[in-house]
């Protein structure tokens, strides 16, 4: 996802990092930053404050009662069959970026990622589930003036025609920047590993399953997790905000092919609904997390509270 051109600051989240049990594996949600307000009528620009008024459950935790939308920019972290693994890593610190409020950030994300036990040499695996700017930023990080792999025993792994689709795409200046600093050095270190993503989904390692949601990128991957007859998935941005589960129909304004983005959006919760799945929202403020219930001619998302650091 991109955002606008904006200035205002977003609050620091708290440093406690909120999790959920999937059976036994744990779910831990690493705080990057919130998004500014602006963000919501940019990218979600039919999600008007008399649609978001329609549903009160979003409120007041995934809208504000003037109906302004609540997003974030975070991580997923968690261990399967010993491999210590990462989805998405948000927008990065000190790159220069063409939206003021992503631009030279200065955020405390890796010791967020340390006070889990993810320290940067100790991440086995980083899934992208796609390649925007602000889902491969702490791909890289700089070292004597060069951008060098966060994670440096780590393998990243995304799929092959989210990387064909960019490699002959005529990308504008900013993008080149972005795949400059965060996907170059990446593939320059050998670490970039790219997989084919069937309709039936790809198998990362026992429990942890990709899934194709093309639409708003044409490789974008959903990434479901599995354990001991409990299921979660991690949206991508398959699902930028709980209104679209009120209103699948509602696209965002960065998708590279909306009429795909709904259809996709629509199955990825027909399939969930009513399931007793765990949805993890990548771009969901706290709570981030709920069940999937069917409602009227959409959905409506039943909260599930994580459980803080230390529980």
């Amino acid at each position: 996802m991109r955002t606008a051109q904006f200035t205002e600051p977003a609050p620091a989240p708290s440093r406690a990092a909120a999790h959920w049990s999937v059976g036994e594996i744990t779910v831990h949600r690493v705080d990057e930053v919130a998004l500014p307000p602006a963000t919501g009528p940019w990218l979600l620009p039919a999600a008007t404050p008399d649609v978001v008024a329609e549903h009160d459950w979003l409120r007041p935790d995934f809208a504000g009662p003037d109906g302004a939308l609540h997003l974030d920019s975070h991580s997923f972290a968690l261990v399967v069959n010993g491999l210590r693994v990462l989805v998405d890593t948000g927008i990065g610190n000190g790159k220069t970026r063409a939206d003021p409020a992503w631009h030279d950030m200065r955020t405390d994300y890796l010791d967020r990622l340390a006070d889990i036990g993810f320290t940067p040499d100790d991440v086995d695996l980083v899934i992208l589930t796609h390649l925007h700017t602000d889902h491969v930023g702490w791909n890289t990080r700089k070292v004597d003036g060069a951008w060098v792999p966060t994670f440096p025993n780590a393998r990243y792994l995304t799929s092959r025609v989210e990387h064909a689709f960019w490699a002959a795409y005529d990308m504008d200046e900013a993008r080149r920047g972005m795949f400059r600093d965060s996907v170059v050095p990446v593939e320059e270190a050998g670490l970039l590993d790219l997989v084919d993503v069937p309709a039936e989904g790809f198998d990362v390692a026992d429990g942890l399953r990709l899934l194709p949601t093309p639409g708003h990128t044409p490789g974008q991957v959903a990434v479901q997790v599995s354990s001991a007859g409990a299921t979660a998935l991690v949206t991508g941005d398959a699902v930028h905000h709980p209104v679209q589960l009120a209103r699948p129909e509602i696209g965002s304004c960065v998708d590279i092919d909306p009429v795909r983005a709904e259809a996709t959006r629509r199955a990825l919760l027909a399939r969930l609904a009513d399931t007793g799945a765990l949805l993890l929202g990548t771009h969901f403020p706290a709570p981030t997390a709920g069940r999937v219930v069917a409602e009227g001619d959409g959905y409506r998302l039943e909260p599930v509270a994580a459980a803080p650091a230390g529980r």
